[in-house]
């Protein structure tokens, strides 16, 4: 049984722990876990595993389409709506007399909160059937030791027990937390869990295992991380969530933060159900004390209810949201949260990983350098390191592949033809260089090294420049130091490379031969930014988005990355460095730098939430699992499809090409979803309010009612109809250039400025219609509501136009050809409708044509009254939609 007090079933991963493990000697090692080198038998394994659970880390639960379906009802406005369908019902049809009921407004209710709803599940729920298809993992398996197995045997990874003792060879995942006890030449990559793109070598030595930080012990393998090359044998220590992946999955698993977008249309729904909640109260003792009727005045103040709500903005938002989801789907990008299109329009910072997003996650071969610090002209350290790179019989490494890709683009791989191989030193993490000996046509032999500048350094007694074979004194040493210092300040790797001949020597060749060997010069790599990268970062500047670097990597190569792609690295902050602060020093920091480097997971998390509480809408591109929690906690998460499983899960959008330019299409889209968004919610706000004002002073002087609730209905529907097209609408050039937020204190605003003015027309209707056509009595409020009726329904359409843009509408701005269409159907509709049977069946009766020139002037005064305060608004408070 294991010893529950190390590892029991209910321990997190527990950096504490790891060091202990990593500090037992090789000889006590497998007593320390109670195993042997010949694994577990069947009996420990089952026993393990009923103590431990399967070896799986969590992951988001599938998505219940059902559960997807329901949660497509819950919003603020429908919670109204609803309420107002059960009233309705209520009223009219449940207390009516039969022959009586009234099922209109129930139906235009129900139909417009179903078909919203029906929209946004069947969205969300096709971007969730296509992220599970990019996020479905294959079968991974292990090599493992067992007593009951004559030799290694293959299972899946999720059978793994503590104690287990694994085989890991070049191109294997480390399928658990493992304890090194046996390692030839093994490399490991540890990209995905710390940004670190150089491979680590893992050995059995315990030494430095008590300090520094738990990933960079170098006898601890991490479950998710992959073999570069070697092999090596391993004590499983730790499964499931218990491994450093563990914990990552479970800290980022579940619920999401409230993004900004959650935030914004929260504000907005309950600032318009407040006003709601006001006006109808005001009408309904208005029109109860004026009038007499209670019931009638309650009926009244129900169907002003609806009119003041926005029915459609469940509708329109989600509209507005598929149809710019649409949009990103044909640019190859995955939306699969429907929210997250409008935060990328809010988004003011975007926070973005280095590898593979700023750079091509490639490292090319940059410059070769002289010993003296003068450029090679005739690449003879080129040539050398190419024989080295290409003879060696190791696994070659990413600056191999790098020499070897350089030297085939220069078409220079003849130069080979006329050497073979006599023999090699292998590399190894001690000496820090590997040499191969090579013999020419002529029977020349030589050894030619590379390796760390220091370590060739010190095996060199002579140095060639110029022509010349010079003593290697002091002052080129530290020349060497000093090109390497440079170099690495500009994010370059460097390494030296040096050459010696044999006259007698033809065998036997071991690592006392690196001895007094001559050096020739340097080679220094790069993981160049991608071509697009420096654009991409301009016009995001340009649209109002900043861009910060959040990397696990080397400080100096992430500063000199950003530097290339346009960023300004004045401020750069690195993880200890950040660490170190008080609170308040890492607000200051966060605000100020552009830069942060050799970040831990949960230190990219506290910097993206510091941003949030700035006021920021976050923006976060990663594809590590050392990335999951901060695109989880980002009010906007960006993964690619070839990113880890964790961070697809964690993401909102995931991109099917890695490239920035892509996210610059997403700010554009967002923000066109985020206007068109505004747009209804501020006409109709707007609008609605300058009606109900109506009502309210039509309420309190009109003898009877100036419209019957079945007309505000149909008015209303109507007008909801014309607001269909808004998610097919232009946005001004303008205003796509900067980031766009949710402010529910401007709409307040506006409805307070805006909204009266329709009001002051409809008064004026009403002084027409009493004093002009005489509509003052009871026996003519057939025609009084038929005149205020068309005339109203034809100011809210238009107000459409004159909201939808700061500009002159008509003039210099035109609406989409859908928006103008369905103003001129729903005009036409308006027009009829008093003329139709069906008019008359609702109480409307036909219209003078002397009415028709008032009502072109009405119309005309409230489009230039409009303009005119708007001209004003816009100089007072700097912004219209």
């Amino acid at each position: 049984m294991l010893r529950k007090k190390k590892f029991g079933p209910n321990s997190a991963f527990n950096a504490e722990k790891v060091f202990l493990a990593a500090s037992q000697p090789v000889g006590s090692v497998f007593n320390y876990f109670q195993t042997n080198p010949r694994g577990l038998s069947a009996e420990e394994v089952e026993i393990r595993r009923f103590e431990y659970g399967a070896n799986e880390v969590e992951h988001e639960k599938k998505k219940n389409p059902i559960s997807v379906f329901v949660k497509a009802f819950i919003n603020p406005f429908i919670g109204v709506l609803t309420i107002l369908v059960i009233v309705s019902f209520i009223l009219d049809v449940a207390l009516a007399a039969p022959g009586e009921q009234d099922w209109t407004a129930i139906i235009i209710i129900s139909v417009m909160v179903v078909s919203s709803s029906i929209l946004r599940f069947w969205q969300e729920w096709k971007a969730n059937v296509s992220s599970e298809a990019l996020l479905k993992m294959v079968t991974n398996t292990c090599s493992v030791i067992r007593q009951d197995d004559d030799d290694t045997c293959e299972i899946s990874i999720t059978e793994l027990v503590p104690g287990d003792v694994v085989r890991i060879a070049a191109g294997d995942m480390i399928p658990a937390d493992v304890r090194i006890v046996e390692a030839k030449d093994l490399f490991v990559s540890q990209a995905s869990l710390t940004g670190e793109s150089d491979p680590i070598e893992k050995t059995p030595d315990c030494k430095g295992a008590k300090s520094g930080s738990v990933v960079e012990l170098g006898n601890i393998c991490f479950m998710g991380s992959n073999v570069v090359s070697g092999s090596g044998v391993g004590i499983v220590i730790a499964t499931g969530n218990n491994t450093y992946l563990g914990t990552i999955a479970r800290s980022i698993a579940g619920h999401r933060a409230a993004t900004a977008f959650d935030k914004g249309i929260s504000k907005v729904s309950f600032l318009l159900i407040r006003f709601m909640l006001v006006m109808i109260p005001f009408v309904f003792l208005v029109n109860g004390i004026t009038k007499g009727d209670w019931l009638e005045a309650f009926i009244f103040a129900v169907s002003v209810a609806v009119g003041l709500t926005p029915e459609m903005l469940p509708m329109i938002v989600t509209a507005n949201l598929s149809k710019g989801a649409v949009a990103m789907s044909k640019k190859k990008t995955i939306v699969k949260d429907l929210n997250a299109i409008q935060n990328f329009g809010a988004m003011n910072i975007l926070c973005t990983d280095k590898t593979g997003t700023l750079t091509c996650d490639q490292i090319v071969l940059e410059k070769y350098i002289n010993a003296d610090g003068s450029n090679d002209e005739n690449k003879r350290i080129l040539r050398h390191a190419y024989f080295n790179s290409f003879f060696q019989t190791g696994l070659k490494n990413l600056m191999d592949k790098a020499i070897l890709s350089h030297v085939k683009d220069l078409s220079l791989e003849y130069l080979k033809d006329n050497y073979r191989k006599v023999d090699e030193i292998p590399f190894d993490f001690t000496r820090r260089r590997m040499s191969v000996v090579v013999e020419d046509t002529q029977g020349k032999r030589q050894i030619i090294t590379k390796g760390a500048v220091e370590e060739m350094l010190e095996i060199c007694s002579h140095a060639e420049f110029a022509g010349d074979v010079h003593p290697l004194t002091v002052e080129l040493k530290d020349k060497a130091r000093e090109i390497s210092e440079r170099m690495n300040r500009q994010g370059m790797r460097v390494i030296a490379v040096a050459q010696k001949s044999f006259l007698d020597k033809e065998s036997d060749f071991c690592i006392d031969d690196e001895n007094d060997m001559v050096l020739i010069g340097y080679l220094a790599f790069l993981d160049p930014p991608k071509p697009s990268a420096a654009n991409a970062i301009r016009q995001l500047h340009e649209h109002g988005v900043e861009v910060k670097v959040l990397s696990g990597d080397n400080d100096a190569v992430v500063r000199t990355i950003a530097r290339q792609v346009g960023i300004d690295t004045a401020n750069s902050v690195t993880g200890p460095e950040f660490d170190s602060m008080s609170d308040e020093e890492q607000r200051t920091a966060v605000a100020k730098a552009t830069v942060f480097s050799k970040l831990t997971p949960m230190q990219k998390t506290r910097i993206i939430t510091l941003l949030q509480e700035q006021d920021n809408t976050v923006g976060f591109l990663g594809d590590g699992i050392n990335d999951a929690a901060a695109l989880r906690q980002s009010d906007i998460g960006i993964s690619v499809d070839s990113a880890v499983d964790i961070a697809k899960e964690s993401a909102d959008i995931i991109l099917l090409e890695k490239d920035l330019m892509v996210l610059e299409d997403g700010v554009l889209e967002g923000r066109k979803t985020f206007g068109n968004i505004t747009k209804y919610i501020k006409m109709t706000a707007s609008s609605n309010f300058g009606n109900m004002f109506s009502v309210m002073v039509a309420s309190a002087f009109l003898p009877f009612l100036p419209m019957m609730p079945i007309h505000l209905l149909i008015q209303n529907l109507l007008y909801d109809v014309s607001q269909t097209t808004i998610p097919f609408d232009k946005m001004d050039a303008e205003y796509l250039k900067k980031p766009r937020r949710w402010d529910a204190s401007d709409l307040s605003r506006f409805m307070m400025y805006i909204g009266p003015i329709s009001s002051i027309f409809d008064i004026l209707t009403y002084v027409v219609m009493w004093y002009v056509f005489g509509c003052n009595s009871v026996e003519h409020q057939a025609l009084f509501q038929s005149g205020w009726f068309v005339e109203g329904l034809l100011s809210q359409t238009l107000i459409v136009h004159m909201i939808r843009t700061r500009k002159i509408p008509f003039i210099q701005s035109r609406s989409s050809w859908q928006v103008g269409c369905l103003t001129v159907i729903i005009v036409a509709i308006g027009l009829f409708i008093p003329f139709s049977s069906f008019g008359s069946a609702i109480g409307l009766q036909p219209l003078p044509l002397s009415y028709f020139p008032w009502l072109f002037g009405i119309l005309l005064s409230y489009c230039v009254l409009t303009q005119m305060i708007k001209n004003w608004y816009i100089r007072k408070f700097v912004k219209w939609l």
